[in-house]
């Protein structure tokens, strides 16, 4: 039996991103030979719509573009993301570069002028807490092996 590991739905060719478009990258799709991959999507499951203004993290909270305070939703697409990692005993996850909610390492600085700032999105951040490593689909090399 495969291992279960969280996806980003964006790296699967799902379009839900901020945009509607999604951000299909092969290499994590062939992850799907090797485990039992469920897809998330934090912002959506979140409640927030599907196309919809890019969001920030600024202080400790996320913000739109238009400066709607959209905290709330992050923050519950979190918890259902950690929801669904725990149903499904997941071993680790593969999550969006960069995103307020699936970030690892570094996310947008809340200026929304492409600065980068090191941190994490909400969800990774949550998903660490709780013991789930969190990978980008920068960092397919640094999986482990046999998914434990």
């Amino acid at each position: 039996m495969k291992k279960a590991i969280l996806v980003s739905a964006c790296l699967l060719g799902r379009p839900c991103r901020y945009d509607g478009a999604s951000k299909p990258c092969p290499a994590v799709q062939a992850l799907a030979e090797k485990y039992d991959v469920i897809p998330v999507c934090p912002e959506s499951m979140g409640g927030l719509v599907i196309p919809r203004l890019p969001s920030e993290q600024r202080g400790e909270g996320v913000y739109s573009k238009s400066g709607q305070d959209v905290t709330a939703a992050f923050f519950r697409g979190a918890a259902l993301t950690l929801e669904a990692a725990r149903k499904h005993n997941v071993a680790f996850a593969v999550l969006k570069a960069r995103s307020p909610s699936c970030g690892h390492g570094e996310v947008y600085d809340g200026s929304f002028t492409g600065t980068l700032r090191p941190g994490n999105g909400v969800a990774a951040e949550l998903l660490m807490q709780n013991g789930i490593p969190v990978y980008h689909e920068g960092e397919l090399d640094f999986l482990p092996s046999d998914g434990e």
